[in-house]
């Protein structure tokens, strides 16, 4: 049986759990846009990984969007190697849950990527989102190079005048670059196509972008 870690903060890396050496298997297609779930992906794409709470909802919420080449979700920003989901729910591993985006920027704009994921969420909020407790739970944006990183950053920014202008809290989110990504558990992928009825817990601050 895992033990768990306190969950209003990370675990030290020194006392993270040792993972595996193999990626856990995923099917080979979406089951809603039929694209590859994992690379090589199709030519002139980009890719964003974002944190924003329970991953079912979010990887629903960007798969609908126009110019979204495929989603997953999966685990990153900790030190645990392909981790599974009860490790990374003990708060042992560090990561936290995260839709991966590969998306067409010549169709879809990585700041219209980042105006969704502020206002689908809360920022503010640490460790969790609403009821949903925990490490795994806390908000990130993690991309692939400077400009990318510069753009959240710039994001960032702008999303935390608008909540000062309505007396909010600070904004918590991590960013980052070249964080490693592991995919979830195949019942994980797509959840809310195979399970309508399945719990989504995204809620935004009600401020807009």
């Amino acid at each position: 049986m895992l033990r768990h870690f306190k969950s209003d903060t990370r675990v030290d890396p020194a006392n993270a759990l040792p993972g595996r050496d193999h990626a856990i298997p995923v099917p080979s297609r979406h089951a809603v846009l039929g694209t590859p779930l994992s690379p090589p992906f199709a030519e002139n794409t980009s890719r964003v990984i974002l944190g924003m709470g329970c991953f079912w909802g979010a990887e629903r919420l960007f798969w609908k969007m126009p110019g979204v080449y495929t989603t997953a979700v999966g685990y990153a920003g900790g030190y645990t190697p392909n981790p599974s989901y009860e490790e990374v729910c003990s708060g042992l591993t560090g990561h936290t849950e995260v839709v991966l985006v590969i998306y067409h920027p010549s169709e879809l704009k990585l700041q219209t990527l980042l105006e969704t994921f502020w206002q689908a969420h809360d920022p503010t909020q640490g460790m969790r989102q609403g009821n949903d407790r925990g490490s795994q739970y806390r908000s990130a944006i993690y991309t692939d190079n400077t400009r990318d990183t510069q753009l959240a950053g710039d994001s960032l920014s702008h999303y935390q005048q608008q909540l000062d202008q309505a007396g909010l809290a600070k904004i918590t989110t991590e960013v980052s670059q070249d964080v490693d990504f592991y995919y979830a558990e195949a019942y994980h992928q797509q959840y809310l196509h195979h399970n309508p009825n399945g719990y989504c817990g995204l809620k935004g601050s009600g401020v807009a972008y």
